[in-house]
């Protein structure tokens, strides 16, 4: 197993290629001459600036919004995002990885740009999520793939990987649970809802959903606040305050109970399967603390492992470790 905490790759990697994230337009080439030609991969495509491109999907009659970069014919990297946010988590990640490599990132239902269906019609379950992005990832043709898996992603990607062990060809986790040993304090109200599913243990939960909560999210733990970007928590909260949108993530907060039954057969496809794996955690989350990164080390002996100083949301804070991490992890493993 490697191991490391906040361990500065030797890979050098053109820092405008970190961040130049809103506007969808990144360079990711090494070359340190502005002025030199676009490189070329081995498939022929041209990767000095990838386009970001918006789009959507209707699986089983609910748009679903992803945004997708990179060549076609590129390995496939999955990213699937976390709670509160949506695939806005990875706009600067995305051009950083699709100069080489196929990258998709879907909204699931409720967050970003998908569809909000009512829960009279349709069930806010990660079952549900599992499925439809199962779903798009068919009408895209893809059936194998690297996933980045983050909070809600990690149980959304639990569920693909169970179900089409064969698909996985790697995985990158960042401060998303497979271990018991994860939950802790801030989970214990979560977990008294889970307990009596009561409408008092509900109400007491919708503090989770308020403009406090969505900033502490961004700002508790990171080592520079200067580094995080208002306009994070201001369009989560926006999103959230959609009528109805509370009352989703209540459902939601039940339904990950239905996780933890999930996490021995995670654990034994991970022995199974021996994906190759990156840990790329903030190990000052208070969500997702450090606690939930260490036991992937007994499933996965040969798991790459990194502690960053950082919090919840680490690609908004340390983007500039990560990506040669994740760059050099994909290169020798993936691509």
């Amino acid at each position: 197993m490697k191991s490391a905490e906040v361990t500065p790759p030797q890979t050098r990697i053109d820092r405008r290629c970190l961040v130049l994230g809103l506007s969808g337009i990144a360079v990711a080439t090494t070359s340190p001459d502005a002025s030199a030609k676009p490189q070329r991969d081995g498939r022929g495509a041209t990767g000095s600036y990838p386009v970001v491109y918006h789009r959507t999907k209707s699986v089983d009659g609910i748009k679903i919004f992803y945004r997708e970069a990179g060549p076609k014919d590129a390995p496939v990297v999955l990213l699937l995002h976390g709670f509160p946010t949506s695939s806005h988590m990875f706009r600067n990640l995305i051009p950083a990885l699709a100069d080489r490599y196929h990258v998709i990132a879907p909204d699931y239902p409720g967050y970003g740009q998908s569809d909000m269906p009512p829960r009279t019609s349709f069930k806010y379950t990660f079952d549900r999520f599992g499925e439809l992005v199962d779903g798009l990832l068919g009408q895209l043709g893809v059936t194998r793939y690297a996933m980045y898996v983050m909070d809600y992603g990690a149980p959304v990607g639990w569920r693909l990987a169970l179900k089409h062990p064969e698909r996985v060809s790697g995985l990158i986790v960042q401060n998303g649970n497979a271990y018991d040993e994860g939950l802790k304090e801030f989970w214990n109200p979560i977990k008294q809802y889970w307990a009596d599913g009561s409408d008092t243990s509900r109400q007491a939960l919708m503090k989770l959903v308020t403009l406090e909560t969505t900033k502490f999210q961004y700002t508790d733990g990171m080592s520079d606040v200067s580094r995080i970007s208002p306009d994070n928590w201001v369009q989560d909260q926006a999103l959230l305050d959609r009528p109805g949108n509370s009352d989703i993530q209540m459902d939601l907060f039940y339904d990950y109970r239905t996780n933890l039954p999930l996490y021995p057969a995670v654990q034994a496809y991970f022995r199974k399967h021996k994906p190759p794996t990156l840990i790329v955690w903030g190990k000052n989350d208070f969500i997702f603390p450090a606690d939930g990164a260490h036991p992937y080390k007994r499933d996965l002996p040969q798991v790459e492992f990194h502690l960053i100083n950082t919090g919840h949301f680490a690609l908004e804070d340390r983007f500039d470790e990560m990506v040669p991490l994740i760059r050099d992890f994909l290169a020798r493993k993936i691509a």
